[in-house]
């Protein structure tokens, strides 16, 4: 091999492992939505934002499931949606 040709072999191995990084487990992502839906819950969203409430729920047990599944980049989809549903819905809560 040419060095030339050894450099480019090392950076494709270095790129692939960077793609390989971002398509980890989505653990922060998961631990954010479980946090948001629970403050959303003990702000009293569950009385004054029901609907958006219940959609964080959903997307949060959808993300579990795909976690669970191997499906990770559905997984922090989901959980990064559901966060966000969460965080609409505290924020209708006068808590």
């Amino acid at each position: 091999m040419t060095l030339r040709a050894l450099r480019s072999w090392f950076l494709c191995l270095a790129l692939a492992g960077l793609l390989a990084a971002c398509a980890g487990v989505p653990v922060q992502e998961m631990s954010d939505a479980r946090q948001a839906v629970e403050a959303a819950r003990e702000a009293g969203a569950r009385e004054y934002a029901p609907d958006e409430l219940q959609a964080a729920e959903n997307l949060l047990q959808r993300a579990e499931e795909a976690l669970t599944e191997g499906y990770y980049r559905q997984a922090r989809e989901d959980a990064e949606a559901a966060r966000a549903q969460a965080v609409s819905a505290q924020a209708k809560a006068p808590r």
